[in-house]
């Protein structure tokens, strides 16, 4: 039976948009910027998730064998974050059936709870022409938290005034699956994203949808939501 929602909120990227091209792209510049040989996407893509400090972090922990120091990361997230400005929208691309599924969910009240920076998250929505549709939007470096701590999602709540039992987080990762589960709402993954069904199982998701439209179909308005 659908589950009875007011509140989506969503993770972007592997969620709403396929960008691990750009991200690769940007992250590769980073590594041969410090000298270091690039990365295919599968293989970098376990280390995308928990923002680009983490990233860069990652992939020079793999590329160097040592622990980088924070001159070294910050440098390196220096010349990614360049790189990914100039090519933020080269290949990404919304995943099929978002646009029209967010559109018949039109009940609910949407939110966006990425890791990725806030200033480069809302410039994407607006290159997808996906910025009203949002009630707020939340990056990495929108609270001093970010997931799997559940601050961001709390946070959501408290300004839309939604419970967490009519809370659904959307994500395509273990990150996003344990800052639902910290902050008590329902934990959606979706299998077609950066993340394996295995990983999103592991994490202790309540369900997982294969598209994007099956949202439809696990979700619906509660018999009487009252004013969104």
């Amino acid at each position: 039976m659908p589950r009875p929602c007011r509140l989506f909120l969503f993770d972007l990227d592997g969620t709403l948009i396929d960008s691990k091209e750009d991200i690769a792209r940007a992250a590769n510049a980073a590594l041969t910027g410090l000298g270091h040989h690039p990365l295919s996407v599968p293989d970098l893509l376990p280390f995308v998730g928990d923002g680009i400090n983490a990233l860069i972090h990652r992939v020079l922990l793999n590329a160097g064998g040592a622990e980088p120091d924070s001159h070294y990361i910050a440098a390196g997230v220096e010349l990614m974050l360049q790189a990914y400005n100039r090519h933020i929208c080269d290949s990404t691309r919304l995943y099929p059936g978002v646009r029209e599924t967010l559109d018949r969910l039109h009940w609910a009240r949407f939110g966006l709870i990425t890791n990725k920076p806030e200033a480069l998250t809302r410039r994407l929505l607006q290159v997808f022409n996906l910025a009203d549709r949002f009630s707020l939007v939340l990056g990495g470096d929108s609270l001093p938290q970010r997931k799997p701590d559940p601050a961001p999602l709390l946070e959501a709540m408290a300004r839309t005034g939604i419970p967490p039992g009519e809370t659904v987080m959307v994500g395509d990762s273990r990150t996003d699956v344990l800052a639902g589960k910290a902050a008590d709402v329902t934990t959606c993954g979706v299998s077609y994203g950066f993340r394996s069904r295995e990983e999103l199982v592991a994490a202790g998701c309540d369900l997982i949808i294969d598209e994007f439209a099956g949202l439809l179909l696990a979700f619906c308005a509660p018999a009487a939501s009252g004013p969104k």
